[in-house]
């Protein structure tokens, strides 16, 4: 988890419960149109491998803490590329909070800051996608440029509410913004590292075309809209 407990005290945690349960009601819509859409069956197994990758990033891979928090490769533009939006989001939360009920149950109280942290910025990525990518492009198709720019959206956001979150539960003082920027200097080596991941199982994908059609990837890894 990204938050640890005692960043954000008192009174002032009731805005984490605000924001969590408005993230959790945009992950559920999501996943309701993507279920509407693609089918229930599809929505619950892209979910569950969305939420696998999202449990191994934060438990396996190395977390090393780095000022106010720890620095994961979460592949939250991995998961959103394969998956799509809803099981994406879907993948997120419950991966956050099977990490905290089996491995972290101490950091179940900081859950509204630390879904907000991982899907505000995964709704602004898919914004992005939106804008950058022609709709005649499916996603093994995109350039290293155009991952980057995903990439850095949703890492940059996570570093922007990991910032917010500190901020707002310790001030301005020295110490704070010195813990806060070593953090976010950190987080560079994941924004840069990121895109090359993204790729690689990009091409992955494209590798494997037996996956078209199938109720494991969304339907976009392929063919254009």
């Amino acid at each position: 988890m990204h938050i640890e407990p005692g960043v954000v005290q008192g009174a002032k945690i009731y805005l984490s419960y605000a924001t969590g349960a408005a993230a959790l009601g945009l992950a559920v819509k999501a996943a309701t149109r993507h279920g509407q859409t693609h089918g229930v069956v599809s929505l619950a197994l892209r979910s569950l491998l969305a939420a696998l990758v999202v449990f191994v990033c934060f438990e396996v891979l190395p977390h090393p803490p780095v000022g106010v928090s720890e620095v994961h490769l979460i592949l939250g533009t991995t998961i959103y590329l394969l998956f799509g939006l809803g099981p994406a989001a879907l993948g997120l939360a419950a991966g956050l909070l099977l990490q905290g009920l089996f491995f972290a149950p101490a950091d179940l109280s900081q859950y509204g800051m630390n879904v907000t942290t991982l899907l505000a910025p995964l709704f602004a990525l898919h914004l992005l996608a939106r804008r950058i990518i022609p709709p005649h492009t499916p996603y093994v198709e995109l350039s290293y440029g155009q991952v980057l720019r995903l990439s850095a959206a949703y890492q940059g956001g996570i570093v922007v509410w990991v910032a917010f979150w500190a901020f707002y539960g310790h001030g301005f003082a020295a110490e704070n913004l010195a813990q806060v920027a070593s953090f976010g200097v950190a987080y560079l080596a994941v924004i840069l590292l990121e895109p090359l991941v993204d790729l690689a199982v990009l091409a992955a994908a494209k590798a494997l075309g037996g996956l078209r059609g199938s109720a494991w990837v969304q339907p976009r890894l392929y063919e254009a809209t």
